[in-house]
């Protein structure tokens, strides 16, 4: 099953690393979130991927030009303009690489990339947010029922402390940074049968979170995948250090592999 990955937004809430490079490559221990990303789906066998360009595309496209020189002990002979690679560190991946328009919208970028997939089932995703869900589990679920999406589904952490307050104004209770408001939250990782392509108009402009995932539950082809476990998008630098904090501390949730 490929992979499809969103990679071509600004990150503009992010604009303190993406004024010189796209989110995707907004690097966790030393690594882009893209290639944490890529390892959880990886972990689970799949290794065909698709990734979806637009702005500064061109410095993913040369990270996987040039991997073995990110991953790899290499000997380069200057004369003879030969290099020779000592360790082979690179992952099982097929990598397609498309450019689907600086100004295009999610559902215009899926759209795109409809002939590299074809009439099968496939993965969707955004390159900027990671889990420790069990990726199986989710098709196994997906394949279970007659939808035609599958939407992993979370509640995500509050960022402030929550007062449970009576009609005289005494607390009563005081819970420290709770789950929200109780709303489960699109948690941006789908499995996708080929049908769905045809929720999309083909326009650039069109967004896949808007009319084609709208139209997609009012047809009752819209299933949640419930998980109360770990899942974090990088949106802002306090996100950012949040993951590498995890990271260093080699205690990140997401590092199945």
């Amino acid at each position: 099953m490929k992979v499809l990955i969103l990679a071509g937004g600004y990150g503009t809430r992010l604009s303190e690393e993406t004024t010189l490079r796209p989110k995707p490559m907004v690097e966790i221990g030393g690594k882009p979130i893209l290639w944490h990303i890529m390892k959880i789906y990886s972990h689970y066998g799949y290794y065909d991927f698709i990734i979806m360009l637009g702005y500064k595309g061109f410095y993913i496209k040369e990270y996987f030009a040039n991997y073995f020189l990110h991953q790899c002990d290499v000997t380069m002979d200057i004369k003879n303009n030969s290099m020779e690679i000592h360790t082979n560190a690179a992952e099982p991946w097929r990598v397609t690489l498309v450019d689907t328009g600086v100004e295009s919208m999610t559902g215009g970028r899926i759209k795109r990339v409809q002939n590299y997939v074809g009439n099968e089932q496939f993965m969707l995703t955004y390159g900027d947010g990671v889990t420790n869900v069990n990726i199986n589990d989710m098709v196994r679920y997906h394949n279970s029922h007659q939808g035609s999406i599958t939407m992993l589904s979370s509640q995500p952490d509050g960022r402030f402390g929550a007062l449970s307050i009576g009609d005289n104004g005494r607390v009563s209770r005081f819970l420290e940074k709770p789950k929200g408001d109780g709303g489960w939250v699109n948690s941006g990782f789908f499995i996708c049968n080929a049908n769905v392509f045809d929720y999309i108009q083909p326009n650039d402009q069109v967004v896949f979170e808007d009319e084609p995932l709208k139209s997609l539950a009012h047809n009752g082809e819209l299933y949640a995948f419930q998980y109360d476990g770990f899942w974090k998008p990088m949106d802002t630098l306090r996100d950012k250090i949040y993951l590498e904090d995890l990271w260093q501390q080699k205690c990140a949730p997401w590092k199945v592999w």
